[in-house]
């Protein structure tokens, strides 16, 4: 279990109620909010989270942007997106966060 987890873990052991009505409008948001498909509100929310310079947000939409299908490619694109709106460093960290996810031999 990595440090995310762990501390996703801790906030669920002592605030589950809380997070249950987070992660019910969540839900709501994120399925019932418009027409776009699953895979591009992943990508999506990994550019924001690079954006934002989430770094925890960053890793956790990645994995569920694999988890539901998008490619590599697909997310490094979303990520590149970030760079001319929010900047080039936002960009490589989350570029970063993408090639440690995906144990990439070249870091």
């Amino acid at each position: 279990m990595d440090k995310i987890e762990k501390n996703f873990k801790y906030f669920l052991d002592k605030y589950g109620d809380i997070y249950e009505a987070y992660e019910n409008f969540g839900q709501k948001v994120h399925n019932d909010g418009g027409p776009l498909d699953e895979k591009t509100r992943w990508l999506i929310k990994a550019a924001i989270s690079a954006a934002c310079k989430h770094h925890y947000s960053v890793r956790t939409h990645i994995r569920k942007a694999l988890k539901c299908g998008c490619t590599r490619d697909e997310i490094e694109h979303a990520l590149m997106l970030v760079a001319p709106t929010a900047g080039f460093p936002a960009f490589m960290e989350a570029l970063m966060c993408l090639r440690e996810e995906l144990d990439d031999n070249a870091l």
